[in-house]
């Protein structure tokens, strides 16, 4: 046991040394928080949208305006709204708590964004931003700094100079091709801008309208040339402005449509806002509080997150125990540590020293998440601390821990071998390859699995010891029938034992073996010898 001791602080010591260790520690907590934070930087980086907006029929211009001004106004409440919460010198009195969570009811998206609507109407406030920001300003810290209104996402601009206003519909495009494609620029109020989008609307757009039947099916999947409104950017992978446009300028079509039935419009809208109360009820409650909460849905969710953090470190682990293996084998060190030790002490030194590695790895990764979370203050560093705490109380931490420590001692044994048997890396990667297609399955079913938790594919998935591990943390949140958690956990626990048992006899014959990779059959005689 003491030699097994010694081998396993050796290699924690070694690997805990190298670069390659502490670059895995930083580099994956760094990536999840960037990516929390990446995506507002992006969109703040994400230049203004120019476009140009020649309306030939004369019926959607106002419309339009009015339109994306209403989307610069969500965008400004949205930013404020963030403002207050970051500098509220009320964050303290106003924080979240778990109980919150549990009693906060899950959020209905869609119901919500039908709720608002769009209905011509603004969420600014009456007076503006600036009356929203003297209101606000004695519930603001002392040190908060000024409002900065976010910028606009679109801007409408006037056509180029060599571009006649008055040209024929196909002219104009023609003339804005060379904008549209990055090759020219042109100055608007003083300075040089690109051209995103041209937006062309005909004189007899109201001709083109389509309304329900098989001809508007037939002329969608026919193609053809350009009907109706013409949409030119060079830019095909942001479509919001194309979006944008799209839906108001069918929004004032239909709206024309209701006018010209004789419909009144307000009432159609209110008709159209008009729902049953829908609510999500968990029969696994106690009575009174079936409703599924904030905390519920989180639950719910959280093993998807648990599966892929199992399949990182698995993967990263087992991958750090098979270079080391190689290479110690290849630079003669395997025999200086057989002299001291047997096969199986070195074997399951390496096992229990790298699985240390592992574990300081993701303690690192969790650490260094609340660190960075209780640096921060507001209420985002309040929230996921109550979530933590949600999860810490919902049983998924130590089932996380279980199935980590037995799925890295399975894949581990398995890697373990291939480099017992393998002299070079080259020589290991072309034995990975069914290897890692079995690993890759978890990732294509993580998301699939929470939708049907107790389905066949995730049942037979589950007996499957190579997949339990990632299975059943999925399945954690759904409460599997307690005689597949006890049956799936023998089944592994003996699987990994069996891994374990194969794994030291092929490592005994093969870390001392040299030349040619060993074939199928003669891994079979080891085996049995």
């Amino acid at each position: 046991m003491r030699n097994i001791y010694l081998v396993a602080a050796r290699e924690y010591a070694e690997n805990a040394k190298t670069k390659g260790f502490w670059i895995g520690v930083f580099l994956f907590p760094i990536i999840i928080i960037a990516s929390i934070f990446i995506q507002g930087a992006l969109e703040r980086a994400t230049p203004t949208r120019n476009f140009v907006f020649l309306d030939r029929s004369g019926d959607f211009e106002q419309h339009l305006e009015d339109g994306l001004q209403r989307l610069h106004d969500r965008d400004v409440m949205k930013a404020f709204g963030k403002y207050v919460r970051e500098h509220s010198s009320m964050g303290g009195e106003a924080g979240f708590s778990a109980d919150m969570l549990e009693s906060i009811p899950a959020p209905d998206t869609r119901e919500l964004l039908e709720s608002i609507g769009d209905g011509g109407a603004s969420l600014m406030p009456a007076g503006g931003i600036d009356a929203a920001l003297m209101q606000i300003e004695p519930f603001l810290d002392d040190e908060a700094p000024e409002f900065e209104e976010p910028r606009r996402r679109f801007r409408r601009v006037e056509l180029p100079g060599d571009v006649p206003a008055d040209a024929d519909l196909a002219d104009v495009a023609r003339g804005l091709k060379p904008y549209l494609r990055g090759k020219d620029k042109f100055d608007f109020e003083g300075d040089s801008i690109d051209l995103f989008a041209a937006i062309l609307i005909p004189a007899d757009i109201s001709e083109k309208v389509q309304r329900p039947g098989l001809g508007a099916v037939m002329s969608a999947i026919s193609g053809g040339p350009p009907q109706g409104i013409q949409y030119w950017s060079a830019n095909l992978a942001d479509e919001e402005l194309r979006n944008e446009v799209r839906n108001l300028v069918n929004g004032e079509v239909r709206r024309r449509e209701y006018v010209t039935e004789g419909m009144d419009v307000d009432k159609v809208q209110r008709i159209e806002k008009t729902r049953v109360p829908f609510a999500s009820l968990n029969p696994k409650k106690e009575e009174g509080e079936e409703a599924v909460s904030l905390a519920d849905v989180i639950r719910q969710w959280a093993p998807v997150g648990f599966v892929y953090l199992l399949w990182v470190a698995i993967f990263t682990i087992s991958q750090m125990l098979l270079n080391n293996t190689i290479e110690e084998k290849s630079n003669r060190i395997i025999e200086v540590l057989l002299s001291s030790v047997t096969p199986n002490e070195l074997m399951l030194g390496k096992l229990f020293g790298i699985a240390a590695v592992g574990l300081t790895m993701i303690g690192a990764w969790i650490g260094s998440g609340i660190g960075v979370l209780a640096t921060r203050s507001g209420p985002e560093a309040e929230f996921a601390t109550q979530l933590f705490a949600v999860l810490r109380h919902s049983g998924l931490l130590p089932a996380f821990v279980v199935y980590f420590i037995l799925g890295y001692l399975m894949y581990a044994g398995i890697f373990l071998a291939i480099g017992g048997v393998c002299n070079t890396l080259k020589e290991a990667q072309n034995m990975m390859g069914p290897v890692m297609l079995i690993l890759i399955v978890p990732l294509f079913t993580m998301m699939f699995i929470p939708k049907d938790p107790n389905g066949t594919l995730a049942t037979v998935m589950s007996w499957i010891p190579l997949y339990t591990p990632f299975v059943m943390m999925n399945r954690a949140a759904a409460d599997p029938p307690m005689f597949e958690i006890v049956g799936t956990f023998v089944l592994l626990l003996v699987s990994t034992l069996l891994v374990l048992w194969l794994t030291g006899k092929i490592f005994r014959v093969g870390i001392l073996r040299t030349g040619q990779a060993p074939k199928l059959l003669e891994l079979v005689r080891w085996v049995r010898s």
